[in-house]
């Protein structure tokens, strides 16, 4: 069955560029998108986190939040003639603040899908903020009412098939429950892999202050050790023909290498990426060519 990923657009974000990626211009803000994904193309719509409950809750961690008219959560639905009583699946690539606030606007009868480790963290107070208070009552409030909330232990089963074409595999690296959410589509499979990558051009195609081959940059944000932060991040870059992080544009993904960049659908359009590869006389700047036109449904 070949599936279609739609991005939503739920919340815009002013915060520490080095939240981002680590060390980056320090003290200097950045602007990010926090997208939630859509996919259609099965019996019902399933959606992949929820945004924030609000613009003024970033404030709790230090940031600006801003969601317009067409933000809102409905409006984003209605783009695809979805209503949030359609949906049959939320899957949460883990529970922070800006992905998993607005669980309270669809019916009990949606099953939110999470693991347990990371309902676990949320109520730890590692992160603190980052899970907010109403986000962790809604979730347990869920978890007393049947068939409401899926708990997960991917790390102990292996991955799981939710659906046809939608498998749940566990990603870590960015929370002790974060989870990568693998897509079948008629151009490959395509990884929603939340905040285990932050930033595609700074973290992968050029990953700063990095000197090994393949070495991704980590994130200034994450509750893991660096080396399991890294190895989640080549995790996604193999988990699939693509990846879509929450806070950047998607990538397709040939052998571990970002080679094209995408907009808010998939299938869709794709941009060549250019990438400077060493040699001996200096660096080489190259577009790599990322093959057959794979948005073609093979049919």
């Amino acid at each position: 069955m070949a599936l279609e990923v739609k991005l939503l657009d739920l919340i815009d974000i002013e915060l520490e560029s080095s939240f981002l990626v680590l060390a980056r211009n320090m003290g200097q803000k950045a602007l990010a998108k926090t997208w939630g994904s859509l996919i259609l193309g099965g019996d019902d719509p399933i959606l992949v986190d929820t945004g924030a409950s609000h613009p003024e809750i970033m404030q709790r961690l230090g940031m600006t939040g801003w969601i317009s008219e067409a933000q809102q959560m409905e409006n984003q639905l209605a783009r695809y003639g979805v209503k949030p009583k359609d949906v049959r699946y939320i899957l949460h690539t883990h529970n922070h603040i800006d992905h998993a606030g607005q669980d309270d606007k669809f019916p009990m009868t949606t099953t939110v899908c999470m693991q347990r480790k990371e309902l676990e963290h949320s109520v730890s107070g590692l992160m603190t903020e980052q899970y907010p208070a109403e986000y962790v009552k809604h979730h347990v409030d869920r978890l007393h009412i049947p068939g409401a909330l899926r708990l997960l232990d991917l790390e102990l089963s292996g991955p799981i098939e939710l659906v046809p074409g939608v498998r749940l595999e566990h990603a870590g690296g960015h929370t002790e429950g974060s989870m990568n959410i693998l897509v079948g589509t008629a151009a490959g499979v395509v990884c929603i892999c939340g905040d285990v990558i932050y930033d595609v051009q700074d973290q992968i195609v050029a990953p700063l202050y990095q000197m090994g081959d393949y070495d991704p940059q980590v994130t200034g944000n994450h509750s893991m050790r660096k080396r399991e932060e890294k190895a989640a991040v080549v995790k996604a870059l193999n988990s699939g023909s693509f990846v879509v992080p929450s806070h950047d544009w998607p990538a397709r993904v040939v052998g571990g290498r970002i080679v094209a960049r995408l907009g808010d659908s998939i299938p869709g359009p794709e941009a060549l990426v250019e990438m400077k590869l060493p040699s001996e006389s200096g660096e080489v700047t190259m577009t790599v060519d990322p093959g057959p036109d794979r948005t073609k449904s093979p049919v």
